[in-house]
């Protein structure tokens, strides 16, 4: 394909630059599973990374300061017993995350703040369904807790995580399902199957409302929902050229852009920016980073321009923009993962003379808190995400706590079984004193589990103390065991050697008798003779 240059653009001249390697993550034993995915989130507080694990599935979570070389015994997230193939940051909450492994479970975690001090292996809550693996999580964009994953039994669950129930069991699809997408509210639901077809469902019923072909070629496909509407798509053609595609959700048959790439064999993940309508596309294996600007004229999907690297990337994420630098009119960073361990932090700018607040480059963008809740939403609402602006820079101290205490309420599970009878989808026909009662006792049983967690901690330790101390008991007594018996074994071999040289010795002097005595009689026996004679 012939780059054209293009039409005027504020997005015209950016440019990427790819930070120092002190300043990157070095010596990270990235996964080396062929499954399709980016194997990396992102979020403003910390960096999650799938990795290898020796008995099990486990990532690794990286507060953003904690830069350079890691060390090999880092803590990790390692609950899972398969492999982990899908990893995803709450978009409302900075400290819970979701997985989803081989072993057919999805499990959602709570990172405290500042990272990880010991390896996590114990979730906050575990959603059990899916009879193969997991290969895809997803978070809803604006209700609290609702949590779509996909797996390769062809069947995809919509959870309230809060509740740990399922809200949306969907079982239409004929093939393992690639990739899925919400549109801008939550109302509409974007897949792509192994089928090679794009279907678009309505995600509370489970309703499918159209489907058509995507791409021609076998390989693996993927669709997002654009701010406005539309969707964009990434696969291959029969001739195993790499092309994407704009579509309409109303004539899904007929693109309204389709571009031939190049004949790439890695899979293409569209990252998408919506406050910007940037595209960037990142291809599993490339070292090149391609990003379009969306646009109401024709051709309607510019490209901008191409970051290149010396290194393919094996797995990458996308900053939020929550997370950028607005000093250095920063509108995107990356996360690229390498196949010699390092973790290249790339950082995409709009120069700009002026220091001041650049607003034509950051519209109000998404923010942490929800928009509504997850029985809200399944009840039929549908809300717009909660936007904020980023002048003056981006604090989360005061959400930070409003997102612990509802994760605290929604979360917990002992919370989450009380609310499954009486909450909102019961109705909510309690009084407000006894929703106060139950808050408090809510809050009072989490206090007490919370230092019952910390009393079995002490004692873990403790024993953890005895049992190092005993090891080290039994690492020196079994040396001087071996000790001993060394000694006593060079003690046989000397008795043996001793013995043997006596017994020579006394059958030597026992010869030399006999040979005498029989010298004797010979000399005898002949002075006999001449006697006779």
């Amino acid at each position: 394909m012939s780059f054209r240059v293009v039409r005027s653009s504020k997005f015209r001249h950016v440019y990427g630059q790819s930070l120092k390697r002190e300043q990157c993550y070095d010596n990270i034993r990235v996964s080396k599973s062929s499954w399709d995915s980016t194997f990396c989130a992102v979020n403003p507080k910390f960096l999650a990374i799938i990795v290898e694990s020796a008995g099990g599935g486990a990532f690794i979570v990286l507060p953003h300061n904690k830069v350079g070389r890691i060390a090999a015994d880092h803590p990790l997230v390692g609950g899972h017993k398969g492999p982990v193939l899908d990893i995803a940051w709450c978009p409302h909450n900075d400290n819970v995350i979701a997985s989803g492994s081989e072993d057919c479970v999805v499990k959602v975690w709570q990172i405290p703040d500042g990272g990880l001090s010991r390896t996590l292996t114990e979730p906050v809550v575990d959603l059990v369904f899916h009879q193969r693996r997991v290969g895809l999580v997803l978070w809803h964009p604006s209700a609290l807790n609702v949590l779509l994953t996909a797996g390769s039994d062809n069947q995809v669950v919509i959870w309230n995580v809060g509740t740990g129930e399922i809200l949306v069991h969907i079982d239409s699809h004929p093939d393992i399902v690639y990739s899925a997408c919400f549109n801008w509210d939550g109302s509409k639901l974007v897949t792509t199957c192994k089928d090679k077809k794009i279907r678009i469902y309505d995600p509370r019923s489970g309703e499918l409302e159209s489907e058509a072909m995507c791409h021609e070629g076998s390989k693996a496909t993927r669709a997002i929902f654009l701010r406005h509407g539309l969707i964009f798509t990434t696969g291959f053609n029969r001739s195993s050229e790499r092309q994407y595609s704009l579509r309409a959700p109303d004539a899904l048959n007929e693109p309204i852009v389709m571009v031939e790439l190049d004949t790439s064999n890695g899979v293409m993940f569209p990252l998408y920016d919506a406050d910007t309508n940037l595209i960037y596309l990142c291809g599993k294996g490339d070292s090149v980073i391609r990003y379009f600007e969306v646009t109401p004229e024709p051709p309607f999907v510019h490209y901008i321009n191409t970051f290149q690297t010396p290194d393919p990337q094996r797995g990458i994420g996308l900053m939020p923009k929550r997370g950028c630098d607005v000093t250095t009119c920063e509108i995107a960073k990356f996360y690229r993962l390498n196949n010699n361990g390092l973790c290249q932090v790339i950082s995409m700018t709009v120069p700009r003379k002026s220091d001041l607040f650049q607003e034509d480059l950051y519209p109000d963008t998404l923010a942490e808190d929800a928009a509504i809740t997850a029985e809200e939403w399944i009840a039929g609402k549908d809300a717009d995400p909660l936007t904020f602006s980023l002048k003056g820079g981006y604090v989360s101290s005061g959400n930070t706590t409003l997102s612990v205490s509802k994760k605290a309420n929604i979360l917990n599970k002992a919370s989450a079984s009380r609310g499954g009878g009486g909450g909102p989808l019961s109705g909510g026909n309690h009084s407000s004193a006894n929703n106060n009662d139950s808050n408090d006792a809510n809050q009072s049983a989490a206090i007490f589990s919370e230092k019952d967690h910390r009393n079995i901690l002490d004692e873990i330790r403790k024993l953890k103390a005895i049992i190092v101390k005993q090891e080290n008991r039994i690492r020196a007594l079994e040396a001087k065991v071996n000790a001993a018996a060394g000694d006593e074994t060079d003690a046989r071999n000397s008795n043996k050697n001793g013995s043997g040289a006596a017994a020579a010795a006394e059958s030597s002097s026992s010869s030399q008798p006999a040979a005498s005595e029989s010298a004797n009689d010979h000399s005898t026996a002949k002075d006999n003779a001449h006697e006779d004679d």
